[in-house]
């Protein structure tokens, strides 16, 4: 199990903690109906357990839920969406 995925608004990230460790994945509201996903970053102790992919699940759902289009600067996010868009 990946961990459950908690969106702190406040300081503009999605959060996985484990064994005091967080994964996380920030992002920026552009105020124009879109979203800056800027960047990813999983600890190296965490990685490999599919943290970052349920990160960025998570924060997806978010933004289309809001009716936003997502800005991929980071490259994770972009790999992300390229594999969803080739299912």
């Amino acid at each position: 199990m990946a961990g459950e995925v908690t969106h702190d608004r406040e300081g503009q990230r999605f959060v996985v903690s484990r064994d005091g460790a967080e994964a996380y994945l920030d992002y920026a509201p552009l105020g124009d109906g879109r979203v800056d996903f800027r960047s990813t970053f999983t600890p190296p102790e965490l990685r490999g357990q599919g943290l970052a992919a349920a990160i960025v699940a998570e924060a997806l759902a978010w933004a289309r839920g809001e009716g936003l289009e997502v800005v991929p600067s980071c490259s994770y996010v972009r790999h992300y969406l390229d594999k969803e868009s080739a299912s």
